[in-house]
């Protein structure tokens, strides 16, 4: 079979704007994480889930978020394997929030008195007189254990420094003697932390040198210590996804491979459904200013007689577009996409909402002027107000409209009255109030215009990336630009696997759809 690189362009258009696995990004000195792979995917995910286990028992420190590669696998045949334990961790993070509503919440506040006592605790016992370091003992033993699992294998020498600066046996006696330094010791525990930590956390290892009370000081040594193995599991968790993505890539194509084996006719939907997208791309549109059949507006200078030039990655991008406007009564869905059906019905929704939002905006825009559109508070709060609005009247829009419509008007008035402008007139109000009502309906004009450019823009993320596709945004859109970021990863993610997963069948299909002079002189073109 031939190899999915040598018809259509499988890569992703967003790699190059998400960073690669960045030991200085993810937490971890560069030398010190170089060659490290474990041999066993389980084993790691195993060592990874205990690791952050324990991360999650240390209540100093707050996580802080970390959006990993999107990775998919089969839903029945992976459940047991390797894949589905590691998949809660391929996930995005909990978000702050989330965090500080737990600390904030009644479980959390007694957490925090626990802690608050057991240092309160420690103090007691270091004043002392003679002092007792029967829990400094324990604290150190532990901070010994969290240095050592930072270590890579091959760091023989410095494990065997911090074995023997760190022994308990050891310090156990000089403590029955009474001469255990722990402020010497939290300052050699300090310089291990600026050989394992990365770069980004040495402004807060220097935080803590200024620290003179030796109490404070342990615990800062754990908040920064439960950050850099935070730093870790995030760090495995990135380098372990190449190898992962790709074995479950192998393993979605050989199972759907298997269900073809048996039933020849599994591409048939599939097969229609990139005929429509060549259709689609082959009919010029009618006009100059109308959109070919995807919805999606002709890019400009363009002759609307001239259709676009046929070639597998085009036409492919224009059958995922397609998807976002798939009639939920065709039960004709292509088979590769099935698995993926869920996630493109929400991506719909949110192209939708995101379309009625970018609408408002432009009508309140009309009416308000620049100077007030100028203020991003007053955008941020036309904003939130249509998506409380639309999120309260799901799904149907008319009666959010119905609501916002009001809500918008009294905002722009009185706005306008407090920048000492002249307020809306009666006359302009009820207009007003009446264009954002009439957004409701799927063929009013402001609507439609921005879901062609909402459609131009996905498929300028298909084929150049996210990031060039938003310095040429579409006018009408840079209100909704951090929106449309996220709606056009979330794309690229999708339809990135399903190319990787699917492609070679994908070819095959191409290969009788496009013409064979066409193609070469789409390609010659490219190159």
């Amino acid at each position: 079979m031939q190899n999915v690189e040598d018809g259509v362009a499988v890569q992703d258009p967003g790699a190059g704007e998400s960073s690669p696995c960045d030991p200085k990004a993810a937490g971890m000195a560069p030398e010190d994480r170089s060659g490290d792979q474990s041999p066993a995917v389980t084993e790691t995910v195993n060592d990874v889930s205990k690791l952050s286990s324990e991360i999650g028992m240390n209540h100093d420190f707050h996580t802080e978020d970390a959006i990993f590669p999107p990775n998919r696998a089969s839903e029945e045949g992976v459940k047991g394997s390797a894949l589905s334990k590691l998949r809660p961790f391929l996930k995005k993070s909990r978000k702050k929030e989330e965090l500080k509503l737990c600390n904030s919440c009644p479980e959390g506040k007694v957490k925090e008195a626990l802690h608050n006592d057991f240092w309160d605790h420690l103090k007691e016992q270091l004043s002392a007189t003679p002092p007792d370091f029967s829990c400094a003992l324990e604290l150190l033993n532990d901070i010994k254990e969290i240095l050592l699992s930072l270590l890579l294998p091959r760091q023989n020498r410095l494990r065997s420094e911090i074995e023997a600066a760190l022994d308990a046996d050891l310090l156990k006696q000089e403590a029955g003697r009474g001469a255990l330094d722990v402020s010497s010791l939290s300052k050699y525990i300090l310089n291990t932390m600026t050989l394992l930590c990365a770069p980004v956390r040495d402004e807060a290892v220097q935080t803590l040198e200024d620290i003179a009370d030796p109490v404070g000081l342990l615990r800062g040594i754990f908040q920064v210590l439960g950050l850099m193995k935070m730093d870790m599991v995030h760090y495995t968790i990135q380098s372990l996804q190449p190898p992962l993505q790709e074995h479950s890539i192998q393993y979605e194509r050989a199972e759907f491979q298997e269900q073809l084996d048996q039933q020849p006719n599994l591409l048939d939907c599939t097969t229609k459904w990139l005929a429509q997208a060549a259709a689609d791309l082959s009919t010029p549109p009618a006009s100059p200013d109308s959109a070919d059949s995807s919805g999606v507006a002709s890019p400009p200078g363009e002759a609307a007689s001239s259709p676009e030039p046929l070639s597998p990655s085009v036409v492919l991008s224009q059958g995922f577009l397609n998807l976002l406007l798939w009639d939920p009564e065709n039960e004709e869905f292509p088979e590769t996409l099935e698995m993926d059906r869920t996630r493109l019905e929400e991506l719909e929704a949110q192209l939708q909402r995101l379309t009625i939002l970018a609408s408002v905006l432009l009508v309140a825009s009309s009416f308000s002027g620049s100077v007030l559109c100028g203020s991003p508070q007053f955008v941020d709060k036309i904003k939130r107000l249509t998506k409380a609005l639309m999120e309260k009247f799901n799904p149907g829009p008319e009666n959010a409209l119905q609501t916002l419509s009001e809500q918008v008007s009294q905002e722009i008035h009185q706005s306008l009255r407090n920048m000492g402008l002249t307020a809306l007139s009666s006359e302009n109000t009820a207009s007003l109030i009446e264009q954002l009502q009439s957004i409701a309906k799927k063929e009013n004009c402001v609507r439609s215009v921005v879901d062609q450019r909402m459609r131009l823009f996905l498929k300028s993320c298909l084929l150049l990336g996210v990031q060039r596709a938003l310095l040429d945004l579409p006018g009408g859109l840079t209100f909704i630009e951090p929106e449309l970021a996220e709606l056009g990863q979330n794309f690229i993610s999708l339809t990135h696997h399903n190319q990787q997963v699917f492609g070679p069948y994908y070819t095959e299909i191409l290969k009788t759809l496009i013409p064979e002079d066409q193609a070469l002189k789409t390609k010659e073109e490219a190159l």
